[in-house]
């Protein structure tokens, strides 16, 4: 196989626009959401569904730059790659911040607000999945990765909000704070995973494997 076979550009021209307006349009949508989450918290005075409502905005970032990416070389792969580590691991600092925030200050329990969190989570991830359904047999590795991001999102961010709620709703507060931990681990965890696999991969060979850091998002 040639370098040009090889290359983003043997996806068809019609669905490389498709995929381009769909990425786009993905992140806008998460954004636009994410500013009306992050009002109403501030609206109402709500410090944790105003963290709900900034923690969208890595998962803006993280389509953005699969959108940005998308049929360009091995070189702006390897850039977006970095870029995608780096948001993971602000997400991690991010929760280990809120985290502290909990601990000095406690937040009292509101089933209400944190029930439209998780069932939010959950109602974007099928959506998601949804819009890129039509994707789902393209070859492109960006248009894969997306593409199976998506797919696991839909179980693990409903498992995941859902276990999120239930620490949360406890009658102690150790179950939250473990999770937030976890959390916090994940993020990390998937930090040091692309950044030693691009140190492993040799600089002329394009990064393929960005999927395995969706589900990490949206925490």
């Amino acid at each position: 196989m040639t370098q040009a076979d090889e290359s983003p550009a043997t996806t068809h021209p019609s669905v490389a626009r498709a995929y381009t307006l769909t990425i786009w349009g993905i992140a806008l949508g998460i954004l636009i959401f994410a500013i009306a989450v992050v009002l109403w918290a501030l609206a109402v005075g709500n410090a944790q569904l105003f963290k709900d409502g900034v923690d969208w905005v890595y998962d803006v970032l993280l389509y953005g730059i699969a959108a940005v990416v998308f049929g360009r070389d091995a070189r702006a792969e390897r850039v977006a790659a970095l870029a995608i580590g780096a948001v993971m691991a602000a997400a991690g600092l991010h929760t280990l911040y809120d985290l502290a925030s909990k601990i000095i200050t406690p937040r009292p329990i509101e089933v209400w607000m944190l029930g439209f969190s998780a069932a939010s989570a959950i109602v974007v991830a099928v959506l998601i999945v949804g819009v890129l359904w039509r994707f789902r047999g393209e070859d492109n590795p960006v248009i894969k990765a997306t593409w199976l991001s998506s797919r696991n999102d839909v179980i693990s961010t409903t498992g995941f909000a859902l276990v999120g709620l239930a620490a949360r709703v406890a009658p102690v507060r150790w179950p939250e704070y473990l999770f937030d931990v976890v959390v916090a681990g994940i993020c990390f965890q998937a930090t040091w995973a692309i950044w030693r696999s691009l140190r492993a991969k040799p600089a002329d060979l394009p990064v393929q494997d960005k999927a395995a850091t969706g589900q990490a998002a949206g925490l």
